[in-house]
């Protein structure tokens, strides 16, 4: 009988009206979408984002078969949590188990297979057998493992990455001018980078000095499809470390008001009235070290 104990990772959703059917429960095919998005939040939990991940590896996973079965229903505002594990691998295809679960209550379970192929020739992709480095991943997700490495260094070493991250976030998607982005401060600076197990770089930030015994972070940047899954705050903690082994026994942040809430869990404090920078709403934070 599968439990919830059978799976590592959850993804918590809540049943919306446009899911309901004439029989006032959940519609029997929604539930797909929910394990599909559950299993983009499997792939979240192990720090791979989709596309890059798939052009790491040289290939790209399609399905081959997905079957459930029905135990109970879900209704209109239940918060059902969706389980995703690996059941086991094969030579280019893998089997996902996935459940869908009303607290304990066991509502579907089901099976999807993906295969590992050559997206090439899309209408006929010719399957390949899956990376070595692609099942260590999984296997050490399974097992608890870390999921991301934070390096700090300078900028010589970490500034390709760092700077394609924050060119992504901050001037593509934010819209902030480039010129506006770049500044002497890199070269001084203090960074930090997570990359996860493939060696792909996700999340950036730097430290630099403010006032006597008072650090400042800043150019605080994750990739979106990397975006509450703890990578940020592994890096706002590399940094807030780095500026302690100095001797700094404060640090000061400009946050962008939309990720207050980041950092208020992270145990800054607000100071002062809201500013604009760069055309962005920001709230100047600080926190004892």
């Amino acid at each position: 009988m599968t439990t919830r104990s059978t799976f590592r990772h959850f993804e918590r959703l809540r049943v919306r009206w446009a899911e309901i059917d004439l029989q006032q429960i959940v519609f029997n095919g929604h539930y797909l979408m929910y394990v599909d998005t559950a299993i983009s939040g499997w792939w979240r939990a192990m720090a791979l984002p989709y596309a890059p991940t798939m052009a790491a590896l040289a290939g790209d996973f399609f399905v081959k078969k997905s079957s459930l079965e029905y135990h109970a229903s879900a209704r209109l505002d239940d918060l059902i949590d969706v389980g995703v594990r690996l059941a086991r691998f094969g030579n280019s295809s893998m089997l996902l188990e996935c459940a869908v679960f009303r607290g304990d209550a066991l509502l579907v379970s089901g099976e999807l297979v993906y295969v590992f192929a050559n997206p090439a020739n899309s209408s006929t992709p010719t399957s390949q057998p899956i990376p070595p480095a692609f099942r260590d991943v999984v296997g050490a997700f399974e097992a608890g493992e870390p999921m991301v490495a934070v390096q700090v260094a300078d900028w010589a070493t970490l500034g390709a990455e760092a700077g394609a991250i924050r060119k992504t976030v901050f001037v593509d998607e934010q819209g902030i001018p480039a010129d506006l982005e770049w500044d002497a401060a890199d070269a001084t600076a203090v960074h930090a980078l997570a990359r996860n197990r493939l060696g792909l770089a996700l999340a950036t930030g730097r430290l630099l000095p403010y006032q006597p015994g008072v650090a400042k972070i800043g150019r605080m940047a994750v990739l979106a499809s990397q975006r509450g899954s703890r990578i940020g705050r592994q890096v706002l903690d590399a940094l807030m470390q780095a500026a302690r082994a100095r001797g700094d026994t404060s640090v000061l942040l400009h946050a962008q008001a939309s990720a207050a809430p980041f950092y208020l869990r992270a145990g800054y404090s607000v100071e002062g009235d809201p500013f604009e920078e760069a055309g962005i709403p920001h709230l100047a934070m600080r926190r004892t070290l």
